[in-house]
């Protein structure tokens, strides 16, 4: 049996805004499935994978278009030029300041890029019996607000068997399905260009509150933050640990330390979020080394329905003090990757 893609509308919306596609990625053989929506963002709207006999919905998300548009809390969002917060949106590059838009009005600061919202362009979609994958583009002139830059960001969402990537996971399993992101982005301008990635999923077990959850944590270092949630320092290295997320309160950046190598040799680190009342484990793994996603943000929202576990490449306010900043010449390009699967 194929994997298979398929788009529904996602409105209705206002009769002002153009409408909104949903591009579903599904293997009808587990009922397991992603959505994207390419016109907003690229962001992931739904994820949906299956452990045993059950189905869990892993993302909080929007429901709505009106929601989606409204929606402060970037869910399930890329983070691009820079993940996190800019001082007061002021930076110095190779000589010149800029300053972004400030969109984090309550603490005068710039936040999470400027993708979020923005049109990508589908530029391929394939299916196979092993896997279906979309693959998105933002090509972007340099003309937004203190950011003169041109770059091509491409991400490429796939929903693909769960054996794709040896971790000794159970081989039982290998007719499951794992979601992977991987991104690109090439420096199209004529000057070097800074760079840093991130991406901002809001993780949930169909619901349960995370009261009920664990979460295991690699080595790591975790990062302090000032009033203003800025960097001010970092703690002593902390060994790979789990911790009851009952009455937690997380809103923490870390530097962190590779868990495992693939077969290929790729080096990575991994998040478990337990749910031990389902008996389900989730693992967030990211792709770790020189200018890979090394920093990790975990953060609970007062709703307590959600935990964000958000792999990024570089530290909060990295665009002033280069901690994972990638800088691209002309031409040149990074790339990385992140998955999601159930054990």
């Amino acid at each position: 049996m194929s994997f298979t893609i398929t788009t529904q509308p996602f409105g209705p919306l206002p009769s002002d805004r153009k409408p909104l596609t949903e591009y579903i990625l599904q293997y009808p053989g587990t009922g397991e499935f992603i959505s994207v929506i390419p016109e907003f963002g690229g962001v992931l709207r739904r994820l949906v994978l299956r452990r045993g006999d059950h189905l869990y919905a892993l993302l909080k998300s929007p429901e709505s278009p009106q929601a989606l548009i409204a929606d402060e809390s970037y869910a399930g969002s890329l983070l691009f030029p820079f993940p996190s917060r800019i001082r007061h949106g002021i930076y110095a590059f190779e000589g010149e300041k800029y300053a972004l838009r400030m969109n984090e009005a309550s603490r005068d600061n710039a936040i999470h890029g400027f993708v979020h919202g923005q049109t990508f362009t589908v530029v391929n979609q394939e299916t196979t019996p092993n896997h279906a994958s979309l693959t998105l583009q933002y090509d972007y002139a340099g003309d937004t607000v203190g950011y003169p830059f041109p770059f091509a960001l491409t991400v490429m969402y796939e929903l693909t068997r769960a054996d794709w990537l040896t971790l000794g996971s159970n081989p039982s399993d290998d007719r499951l399905c794992a979601l992977r992101i991987s991104y690109s982005v090439l420096n199209t301008g004529t000057s070097r260009c800074p760079v840093a990635f991130g991406w901002h999923p809001y993780f949930t077990f169909s619901g349960e509150s995370i009261d009920e959850l664990t979460i295991s944590l690699p080595n790591r270092q975790a990062i302090t933050l000032d009033d203003a949630m800025m960097p001010s320092g970092r703690q002593p290295a902390q060994t790979a640990e789990t911790m009851s997320l009952k009455e937690r309160q997380l809103d923490v950046p870390f530097l962190i330390e590779p868990t495992g190598q693939t077969s290929d040799g790729i080096s990575y680190a991994e998040t478990v979020l337990e749910s031990p009342k389902a008996g389900v484990k989730l693992v967030v793994g990211q792709e770790t080394g020189e200018g890979k996603l090394n920093y990790l943000v975990c953060f609970t929202p007062p709703r307590r329905d959600s935990i964000a576990i958000e792999p990024l490449t570089a530290n909060v306010d990295s665009l002033n003090n280069g901690e994972g900043l990638t800088v691209l010449n002309p031409g040149e390009a990074t790339s990385g990757s992140m998955w999601v699967r159930l054990q």
